[in-house]
């Protein structure tokens, strides 16, 4: 179910059942805590860095990955990317105004976000910040105009 990592069963149906019971959070932690990753240490950081930019996002373990949540999805990590934390965020109401350095591609709905050390993702702490709070604020004036 979840590449490069390992759970005590082996069978997806009882990962499946024992996530189901949890939190997203604690479900997002059983992730981690068995995750696999050169850059796992770098993939915390990031995920507490987005936590601590807005109050209103959650998170939760969604296309087999840790994951963003905020009335929509906001994104999540492509943990399969080994050579540097890759980070894909969407945009279901538009690309927010500014990239602030750290978003990048063209695609129609999404942009994707990379940190290849700590150091990378502490000068990119502010611009993370900024990106999720006004991925916040377009989603809220653009649901308030639905």
């Amino acid at each position: 179910m979840f590449p490069n990592f390992t759970f005590q069963s082996n069978t997806s149906n009882t990962v499946a059942k024992a996530n189901a019971k949890l939190t997203g959070t604690e479900a997002v932690n059983a992730y981690m805590q068995h995750l696999q990753h050169p850059h796992k240490a770098g993939i915390e950081l990031v995920r507490k860095i987005i936590l601590s930019a807005n109050p209103m996002v959650v998170e939760r373990v969604k296309w087999n990955a840790p994951s963003f949540f905020y009335k929509e999805d906001i994104g999540a990590f492509h943990v399969r990317q080994e050579k540097f934390i890759h980070l894909v965020l969407v945009f279901p109401f538009g690309i927010i105004e500014h990239s602030y350095g750290i978003l990048e591609g063209d695609y129609k709905d999404r942009r994707m976000a990379y940190f290849y050390s700590i150091e990378d993702i502490e000068n990119k702490k502010t611009a993370l910040r900024n990106v999720i709070n006004d991925w916040v604020a377009l989603t809220d004036k653009s649901m308030a105009a639905l």
